[in-house]
This record gives C-alpha cells, sequence and structure tokens, in this order.
C-alpha cells in the first residue's frame, strides 16, 4: 500500500438509488452514497436503520431490488461476491466472523484467497504483522482464542490481504474496550494513509465523525442528513440523537 494522497472528487463508489427488501419488509429506500478515493465516509445511525444492511448489499452479500452499485465505473450488480472481493473491494463484516478453529496465520492465508504467488502471500503476510505487531506475537494461537481486540485486528488484515482498493468496516469497535477502541481507530486512519478508501459504519458516531472526511446519516433505512464529518458533529440534533449530547 502507498501513503494515501488527499481525497479527490474522484468517485471510486457509488451507491445509486439501491432498495433492499427482506421479504416483504422495504430495508433500504433509494439509498444513494458516494465515497471518493481516498476518503474515510461513514455512515451513523441508531440500532436498525439499516447500517449494516447498507454494506452487505453494496458489497454483493444482500440482493438489491433496484438501483446499482458502481465500483470505479462498473457496475457490480451482476458481478458475485467473490469476484467484487478480486475488483478490490473487501469487506469486514458484524461480529469480526473470523475462522475460530484456525490460527491467526491460516486466517490471513484464508484472506488471501485470490493470491497465488506463495512469496506474495508471505509478503503481504509481513506487512499484516507490522501493521499488527499483537498478531505477529499470535501468529500460531487459534482465533477464537484471542481477545475482542485482537480478533477485530485479525478482521481487518484478513480484509486486508487482497490488497483493497476501498475497505467497508461494520461496527469495528463493537464490544471492545475503551483502550481497543482507540487503536482500532488509529489504525482505521493508518488504512487509510496508506492509500485504502474506507466506508465506516460504526455506532459511536463521535469518533467515527472525528476521522471521516464526510458522512451520511441513515434512518428507517433512508438517508436524512448528510455533510462534513466536522458539520454532521457540531449539529445540535446529530448530537442529541447520536452524540451523547442533551
Amino acid at each position: 500500500m502507498t501513503n494515501a494522497s488527499k481525497a479527490t472528487a474522484r468517485p471510486l463508489l457509488e451507491v445509486q438509488g439501491i432498495d433492499v427488501f427482506y421479504g416483504a419488509i422495504h430495508a433500504i429506500h433509494g439509498l444513494s452514497v458516494i465515497v471518493n478515493e481516498g476518503e474515510i465516509v461513514t455512515l451513523i445511525g441508531s440500532n436498525g436503520a439499516g447500517k449494516t444492511t447498507a454494506l452487505g448489499a453494496i458489497s454483493r452479500l444482500l440482493p438489491i431490488r433496484s438501483g446499482d452499485v458502481l465500483l470505479d465505473g462498473r457496475s457490480l450488480g451482476s458481478v458475485p461476491p467473490h469476484d467484487v472481493v478480486r475488483l478490490g473491494l473487501a469487506h469486514v463484516p458484524e461480529r469480526r466472523r473470523i475462522f475460530a478453529d484456525l490460527t491467526v496465520t491460516e486466517n490471513l492465508e484464508m484472506g488471501a484467497f485470490t493470491v497465488r504467488s506463495t512469496a506474495d502471500i508471505a509478503s503481504r503476510m509481513d506487512e499484516m504483522f507490522e501493521l499488527f505487531p499483537r498478531l505477529a506475537e499470535r501468529r500460531k494461537q487459534f482465533g477464537g482464542t484471542l481477545s475482542g481486540g485482537e480478533q477485530q485486528m485479525l478482521a481487518v488484515a484478513r480484509a486486508l490481504m487482497q490488497r483493497p482498493r476501498i475497505l467497508l468496516l461494520d461496527e469495528p469497535s463493537m464490544g471492545l474496550s475503551p483502550l481497543f477502541v482507540e487503536r482500532i481507530f488509529d489504525i482505521i486512519e493508518t488504512i487509510n494513509k496508506r492509500g485504502v478508501t474506507i466506508l465506516l459504519v460504526e455506532q459511536n458516531a463521535h469518533m467515527a465523525l472525528a476521522i471521516a472526511s464526510r458522512g451520511y446519516v441513515l434512518k428507517n433505512g433512508m438517508i436524512v442528513d448528510q455533510g462534513s464529518g466536522a458539520r454532521l458533529r457540531s449539529d445540535e440534533s446529530i448530537q442529541a440523537a447520536y452524540l451523547g449530547a442533551h
């Protein structure tokens, strides 16, 4: 990964008016989001707002009823999830979902499933151990025996083994101690500075907006506000609803 340049106005990910259903339930209503190359963009909203569903639809894990998702101008509408990864989009799901019965090293190898060169896999793994020294210390340890914070690091590192252009992160701070929350957000900023564009879903709206260039507010499956991270963070209605202000 190379050092990130400042975010430009060139869209890398374009979500164009997508609708997502769970059976008869209309979960996502005409969602439109743009993530420019080099940005950190966050989706915030209360529990049940549709944030996780939105990420699942973008990464093709959930079907889209209407609308489209473009990655660098290419429609992902008919692209299967494993090929979405090959095109440069990686998704770290909610609750990590690492392979508990595999070692740290084996989890990282699984993340490089599209890479054919053994030397390339080894190089990428060295890069992950440099970025996540704690994983290097536990490389032979089974994933299920790691702490919650270590499992989150492993989930992120596994996704980065693909060297994605854009990383979707779903609630990376969920269930972590305050110390690990700080560490995870530091890691997110470091990854972005190394050249990876990020779309972040995060319940900790205060910290998400602090590192995001832009944000979208999702309510009942619809975008109800959007703007710079700084503007949303200072908005009194956003503070009252999502930042714990009264």
